[in-house]
């Protein structure tokens, strides 16, 4: 009796101690929160610089999501991985955010559903046919991968389905997953925080007008402040903090190149879009031209701080189109749209956060780029043509001929041939042992720089959006209205500014790595009644299994005593 009595008390007094311990623990979760993520890419780890933006909030955010409904797996993937982050996001605002996800096509009403489909499309979130298989019969969906985050009154639309085009599609999905941290936290960041940072557009050398660039320097606007300014008028570049030089036509002057290097001495960053060689497509349908290079004065800066643009032009047979007329019906010509091989198709990209998951990039009359040699400075390459490009020599003749005269291969060896650079560290002034030039007002030469970044990129196009000739409106940057394309230039520009700016803010989310697993097919046909019995009967034998040992134990057992 006192043995059992002795039992009961231990007993009592275990449990007693394992309930203490639970509230205990329960008291400490209470208090100090933490997340633990045992995956081995982290993928439910959210970045340190969302945490801490997402906890600046003061009011609250709304998110809109339009990925609900019965989706194909690698869909479901994508809305899964949507709904967990937003899920991480709302703890880490503390409260200060709130999301519903909605299912457009529930809309009963033919009419308001179209209608509720055209705000949408205005508002930025594009629609995409989604085929599936449904009681063995193949079917076409209407889906809208895409949100609208709402704070203060503001709005932004945010587009889920991203990645490379070329990429399979399972590639890109597991692509849109990767990238869901970086695009929900940038549209938040945009609506949420007004930017400080001040972006200089520099004129007077025959750069870009604004209606081209008004597309680029609209998005720049969404997050920083943007000036334009003529570099011959402004005594120096100070008070800025990043300056753009686009498709310049005219020589720079030496006073003009000081205040850019000083500029970037005293840690200012600067991304050149920049084309070696003259070549206009008016020039080309009207009979031919040669391109020649252009004399900029730039040659000796970029010389100095890493790279050299090349007198070149660059063909490639993954290339954009233009409509060429090949006959006549009647008097009527018939166009056709024709390979233009002096437009390459830019889809290889450098091991960077700029560039990580990145459609093609649609450029036009690029230049090879070296890299020479500059103490201190890491060279980065970001784009690439295809291998199978070809390099011509300055003068190049340029005549629409071109686009008729059948491929040979063999000339288009040249490889992998890179039209951007990043360039990073502590820069040398080109005016080292040198006076300043006359007409500055900052004598006092600044010889080795701060730390500082610059891009340059070889092909002053990338950043030029079209006209519509009929409403002079400016096409989206990117767009091809040839073939109603939209590439990734835009995005291109928008992240090399992001890094230059806040190289260790939410641009290196992009990082962001999640492997793709796949089932080998031909093993799962092969193997898929072996798998099937193994799933279903192991789980009954091993459960028999057990309660035969388990009877037999407690038989042993009570036998004995």
């Amino acid at each position: 009796m006192e043995h059992t009595k002795s039992k009961r008390n231990n007993d009592i007094l275990i449990f007693s101690a394992c309930l203490a311990g639970i509230i205990l623990l329960n008291v400490l979760a209470t208090n100090f929160f933490f997340r633990v993520d045992l995956t081995e890419d982290q993928r439910y780890t959210i970045a340190p610089v969302t945490k801490q933006m997402l906890g600046r909030l003061d009011n609250e955010v709304v998110v809109d999501v339009y990925l609900e409904g019965d989706f194909p797996a690698g869909f479901k993937r994508l809305q899964q991985s949507v709904h967990e982050t937003l899920d991480e996001f709302r703890i880490y605002a503390d409260g200060n955010l709130r999301y519903n996800f909605i299912d457009p096509t529930e809309i009963t009403d033919e009419k308001q559903r179209n209608e509720f489909y055209t705000s949408l499309a205005q508002k930025g979130i594009i629609p995409t046919n989604l085929r599936a298989t449904e009681d063995g019969k193949q079917v076409e969906r209407l889906v809208f991968p895409g949100a609208v985050i709402k704070y203060n009154g503001k709005e932004a639309a945010v587009n889920l389905l991203k990645g490379n085009l070329a990429a399979s599609p399972d590639e890109r999905l597991n692509q849109s997953v990767e990238g869901v941290e970086y695009e929900l936290a940038t549209a938040i960041r945009k609506i949420a925080f007004q930017g400080n940072k001040i972006i200089g557009y520099i004129t007077g050398q025959g750069e870009l007008e604004q209606q081209q660039v008004t597309d680029l320097l609209g998005s720049l606007q969404e997050y920083y402040r943007v000036a334009r300014g003529d570099l011959a008028q402004i005594p120096s570049l100070y008070g800025l903090d990043l300056i753009i030089v686009a498709k310049p036509t005219k020589p720079f002057t030496e006073a003009d190149k000081y205040k850019i290097d000083q500029f970037i001495m005293k840690g200012g960053k600067a991304v050149f879009f920049v084309d070696p060689m003259y070549a206009d497509m008016d020039s080309v349908g009207a009979g031919g031209m040669f391109a020649l290079p252009y004399n900029l004065n730039l040659d000796d800066l970029l010389f100095r701080y890493g790279v050299r643009l090349n007198p070149n032009m660059v063909m490639d047979l993954n290339s954009g189109f233009i409509p060429l007329v090949t006959g006549y019906l009647g008097d009527k010509p018939q166009t056709e749209m024709i390979n233009w091989r002096f437009y390459p198709l830019l889809n290889n990209f450098g091991d960077h956060p700029i560039t990580r998951n990145l459609d093609a990039v649609y450029s036009k009359f690029a230049s090879t780029i070296d890299t020479v040699k500059a103490d201190g400075i890491q060279k980065t390459p970001l784009l690439y043509t295809s291998n199978y490009s070809r390099i011509l020599d300055a003068p190049v003749p340029l005549t629409l001929e071109e686009a008729r005269i059948e491929v040979n291969p063999e000339q288009y060896k040249a490889g992998q041939q890179p039209v951007g650079y990043l360039l990073e560290g502590k820069f040398t002034s080109l005016f080292r042992n040198r006076k300043a030039p006359a007409g500055v007002q900052n004598t006092q030469v600044q010889e080795i720089g701060k730390e500082s970044k610059i891009a340059v990129f070889s092909d002053g196009d990338l950043v030029r959006n079209d006209i519509n000739a009929r409403t002079g409106q400016a096409y989206e940057l990117g767009f091809d209205r040839f073939n109603n394309v939209t590439f990734a230039n835009k995005e291109l520009a928008m992240n090399t500014v992001h890094y230059l700016l806040d190289s260790e803010g939410l641009i290196n989310v992009r990082n962001k790595k999640i492997e793709l697993r796949p089932l080998d097919k031909v093993r799962v046909r092969e193997e898929k009644t072996y798998w099937q019995l193994l799933n279903l009967a192991a789980p009954i034998i091993l459960l028999g299994l057990f309660g035969v040992i388990r009877y037999y134990l407690r038989k042993r057992k009570y036998e004995r005593f």
